[in-house]
């Protein structure tokens, strides 16, 4: 049985709040361990009214305090927004206060547009360090050397596990060469995920926490009692792909009959290339997707991503995956 998880934006829909968005993420996140899901992932984003959790850290400590077995952690922090440091502190709080559940994926992106990260004060100016950040973050977090002036306090010698994540060959190989397992973003940018899997594959240095090569494939999941209902709890993450697209971001728009009529024929062909690794429908349906992406993709471990615009759906969404992967 392949291990399956949660990726969650912890979406604000449209006619409700940030509060009721958090809420619901712990709701999820109980009724996710309880599933058997094996983490609960939150990702970084800014200055998006439709996705509350950018305080990505603080939610991480807030989900794990709510639940008491599954692994929390992130995917991802945006490494570009932080001081390698503090990212080190921060973690090995969490991973001090919920020993062994914490885990740290990182990416390279900012997370958001160019004048909210000038307001986070990163990146600007400043040649790609990526590399060296991830190495130096990974320095604090390992037991520390004797002559080591800057350590991260609670952090070192925590051993919080990291991963890279990525939508392109740069992190599969930034991935191989580390020796870290490596989470791709097929959820919304699969285009290069086959020369990223086997970029990662062939490239792959053993490393002591992780002495294999390690894949996650992102898949998108819109599960319901018919296909037909599955396909329209999808229109809401497809209008939210359109109107990102049209720089227009909003909250997490209410499902619609007839997604041809809010959107352009070039635009849902932009949507549906983009989401194109995700399972629709009920839950043979939904079974049959899985089990073609796992066949095709060799994952070893699924996260599954829905933003569903009800709630009750959107958990009973995640209880037929679970059926369908746990059975």
């Amino acid at each position: 049985m392949i291990p399956y998880s949660v990726l969650d934006l912890a979406p604000v829909p449209q006619g409700a709040t940030a509060a009721d968005a958090l809420r619901n993420t712990v709701e999820l996140a109980r009724h996710a361990e309880a599933l058997g899901y094996r983490r609960y992932w939150m990702a970084e984003h800014h200055n998006m009214v439709g996705i509350a959790s950018a305080a990505t850290a603080i939610l991480i400590g807030h989900v794990a305090g709510a639940t008491s077995t599954i692994r929390v952690g992130s995917g991802g922090i945006m490494l570009p927004n932080h001081a390698p440091l503090m990212v080190a502190e921060a973690f090995g709080t969490l991973a001090t206060l919920y020993p062994g559940r914490i885990d740290l994926g990182l990416g390279r992106a900012p997370g958001t547009d160019m004048a909210t990260a000038r307001a986070l004060r990163r990146g600007l100016g400043r040649e790609d360090s990526f590399p060296q950040d991830v190495v130096e973050l990974m320095g604090y977090l390992a037991a520390p050397e004797e002559d080591q002036r800057v350590r991260a306090v609670p952090g070192m010698g925590t051993e919080v596990p990291v991963w890279m994540l990525g939508s392109s060959l740069y992190g599969a190989q930034l991935a191989a060469h580390l020796g870290l397992p490596y989470a791709f973003a097929s959820h919304f940018a699969p285009g290069a995920l086959e020369d990223a899997i086997a970029t990662y594959r062939s490239g792959y240095r053993p490393s002591a926490a992780c002495p294999e090569p390690y894949f996650m494939l992102a898949v998108n999941v819109f599960a319901a009692e018919t296909d037909a209902e599955g396909a329209r709890l999808r229109t809401s993450m497809q209008q939210a792909f359109v109107n990102l697209r049209r720089g227009t971001p909003g909250y997490l728009p209410a499902p619609v009959e007839d997604i041809g009529a809010v959107a352009s024929a070039p635009e849902l062909a932009m949507v549906e290339e983009a989401l194109k690794v995700s399972a629709v429908g009920s839950k043979a349906t939904v079974a049959a997707r899985l089990d073609s992406l796992i066949a095709r993709y060799a994952p070893d471990e699924l996260i599954l991503t829905g933003q569903i615009h009800d709630h009750a759906a959107r958990m009973r969404s995640f209880a037929i995956a679970a059926e369908v992967l746990g059975g």
